[in-house]
């Protein structure tokens, strides 16, 4: 499946970022891993429309949007399917205290069964741990972010 894809670093105020645990369903052998919100881009939408639209299907966070901070390709096989794509990765924030409940709110097949729960992160904690995240440049450049050090232009991180 070639596509586009748009994905949002989700940030609190307190430098914590809101990650999935995922699984591939397909294959039992991969390692679960942490990622961002984010997926497909729908015809007639731009990245921040799509990133938002993703956010809240997968989170049910509504987050205030920022700019697309990095880019990169990424080829992968998840449920069955190969894909090859373009990812344009925002940055947006959420106040901690309008986020009551972050659960799924309309999640596609493949996702529903990928996914295994959800949780904010210290960026400390996060940095510590040894989790798998994508996008797997995702340590690289959170502190930063969180710090509120926001790229001029998009990076881009390479091909994964």
């Amino acid at each position: 499946m070639r596509r586009n894809a748009a994905r949002v670093i989700v940030l609190d105020e307190t430098q914590r970022v809101f990650l999935i645990e995922s699984r591939d369903p397909a294959d039992a052998s991969k390692p679960t891993w942490w990622e961002i919100p984010g997926g497909g881009i729908d015809p007639g939408e731009d990245t921040a429309t799509a990133a938002a639209r993703e956010c809240y299907e997968e989170t049910g966070i509504i987050p205030r949007m920022g700019p697309v901070v990095f880019t990169q390709h990424a080829v992968f096989e998840f449920g069955g399917i190969h894909f090859d794509q373009d990812e344009f990765i925002h940055v947006a924030w959420v106040n901690s205290a309008d986020v009551v409940d972050s659960q799924p709110q309309h999640l596609e097949f493949l996702e529903a069964a990928a996914f295994m729960g959800n949780r904010w992160w210290p960026v400390d904690e996060l940095m510590a741990s040894d989790v798998n995240t994508l996008p797997t440049h995702l340590r690289q450049f959170l502190p930063d972010l969180a710090a509120g050090n926001i790229p001029e232009e998009p990076v881009h991180v390479g091909d994964v």
